[in-house]
Parts: C-alpha cells; sequence; structure tokens
C-alpha cells in the first residue's frame, strides 16, 4: 500500500534534485567565467613575464612570427587605413566647414587619426589576423600534444613559443600603428583637397595646430599593449584548447572576442590617464 506513496517521493526527489544539479551547473559556470578563468589567464601573464627573462631568447621564432604577422596584416592595414582616413576627413571636414575653420581640417584629421583610429585599426587587425593564427597553432599543437611532450623534456613551452610569439605581436603593431596613420592622413588628404575643395596648403599647415608629440607616443603605447594583450590571449586559449578540431575552433574564435572587448576597455583606460596628465595643445 506504501509503494505509491515512495514512488511518488523517489519521482518528487528526481525532481528537486534536477533543479539543484543544473543550479549547480549554472554556478559552476558562473564562478569558472568570473574568477577561475581570469585568475589562469593572470597566472599565464605572470609566468610569461618570468619567460621572457630567461636566457636564451627564441630569436628565429621571433623572426618568423613577425614576418608571419606582417605579411598578414599589412596589405589588410593599408586598405583599412585608406577608408578609414578619408571617412573621418569627409566627417569632421563637412562638420569644420560649418563652423567656419575649413583650415583647421588637416589638425582634426590628425588629432583623430593619429590619436585614436590608427591603434585601434592596428589592434584589430593584429587580434583578427595574427591573435587568430597563433590561436590556432598553439591549439593543434596541444591537442596533438605536442606541448605536453615539450613538458616531458624539460622544455618550457611559455619561453619557447609563447614569448617570441607575443612579442612579436607588439613589435609589428609598433610599425603598422605608424602605417596607418601615414596611410590614414593621405587618404584624408585625398578626400579634402578632392572632393571637398580644400586648400592643400591649408591642410598640410594646420598638421601641428593641436596636436603634438605626446599624442603620436600614447599612440605607439597603445598599440604596444594592444599588441602584448593580443598575443596573450591567442596563447592562452590556444594552450587550454580541448575537444579535438572543434575545440581549436571554438579557441579561435574566442580569442577574437575576448581580445576586442579588452582591446576597447584598455583603450578607454589609457585614453582617460592621458587626458588626465597630458596637457591639451592649445590653438
Amino acid at each position: 500500500m506504501s509503494t505509491p506513496g515512495i514512488g511518488a517521493d523517489q519521482r518528487g526527489d528526481g525532481k528537486g534534485g534536477g533543479s539543484s544539479t543544473t543550479f549547480r551547473k549554472i554556478g559552476d559556470g558562473a564562478a569558472n567565467i568570473a574568477i577561475r578563468e581570469p585568475g589562469r589567464f593572470f597566472a599565464l601573464c605572470l609566468d610569461t613575464g618570468r619567460a621572457m627573462f630567461k636566457w636564451p631568447f627564441q630569436w628565429r621564432e621571433f623572426i618568423q612570427q613577425a614576418w608571419f604577422i606582417v605579411s598578414v596584416t599589412v596589405v589588410p592595414t593599408m586598405l583599412v587605413a585608406i577608408p578609414f582616413g578619408g571617412i573621418l576627413s569627409l566627417q569632421v571636414g563637412g562638420l569644420i566647414r560649418q563652423l567656419g575653420a575649413q583650415s583647421y581640417t588637416g589638425a582634426t584629421a590628425v588629432v583623430a587619426i593619429v590619436r585614436e583610429a590608427s591603434p585601434l585599426v592596428t589592434s584589430l587587425l593584429v587580434a583578427g589576423a595574427a591573435g587568430s593564427a597563433i590561436c590556432a597553432d598553439l591549439g593543434s599543437r596541444k591537442i596533438r600534444e605536442e606541448i605536453d611532450a615539450m613538458e616531458v623534456l624539460g622544455i618550457n613551452p611559455l619561453h619557447r613559443l609563447v614569448v617570441p610569439r607575443m612579442l612579436a605581436c607588439a613589435f609589428v603593431a609598433l610599425f603598422l600603428n605608424g602605417l596607418v596613420s601615414v596611410v590614414g592622413l593621405m587618404g584624408g588628404y585625398f578626400f579634402n583637397v578632392m572632393l571637398q575643395d580644400g586648400t592643400p596648403g591649408a591642410y598640410l599647415a594646420s598638421f601641428n595646430a593641436i596636436a603634438q608629440l605626446p599624442d603620436l607616443l600614447q599612440a605607439e603605447f597603445k598599440a604596444f599593449v594592444f599588441g602584448i594583450t593580443a598575443g596573450l590571449v591567442a596563447a592562452y586559449k590556444g594552450l587550454n584548447a580541448k575537444g579535438g578540431p572543434k575545440g581549436v575552433g571554438d579557441a579561435v574564435n574566442q580569442t577574437v572576442v575576448i581580445t576586442f572587448m579588452l582591446l576597447f576597455l584598455e583603450n578607454f583606460l589609457i585614453s582617460a590617464l592621458y587626458f588626465q596628465f597630458v596637457p591639451s595643445k592649445g590653438m
């Protein structure tokens, strides 16, 4: 007679257990995202920083990775910088013309491109092209157990693989930032002079009216930090790839998304500190 009651209690316990298991999984996932993953990434950053000063430095790997990053980013960078500079010139030029200060079109273009646009374009291309390739390379090595074999042989994967790739990203980002600045200003000059009937002399003469040398220095610093970040995120996701080729693909996608989020956060923080400590140049 008590069997139905026992069966009902068991079914109820099953439902309660299922809901508690679901909540436990959600809690574990939230804790993993909020605490474990940032902690592991921070630990990787510290270990990479220590490995960076170990001798000998992997110059051959560094040069190969730097050349690879240059080969996959130079042409897209130029193709993006030209319309980017043109759009800024058209938008700013129209606004400046309405305010009656058309002679300052070149100055505003320099500030917009050099201070903000160049580091962001550089970082996005380094993260999208170079970061994804680094993550795929390290992820494929991980699922083939090459990383485990290196550790068994006493070779530090961070010193042998991660450090050269990270520094290659930062080194190339410095030069790509300058390339974006030059190409973007040339594109802005063309669009301003050819499409908006601007004066070439006024565009060039107003370059240093608002811009100053610290603007270029902080742009280079941004590009360097963005390159370091892209390399570290790509290395972290690649070294922790799981689940075969599908896991490597997921790690590549996560690398691009996480890097973009961190880059915009770092850009905001660096810009805020820059405006706090470096006074603007008077006109």
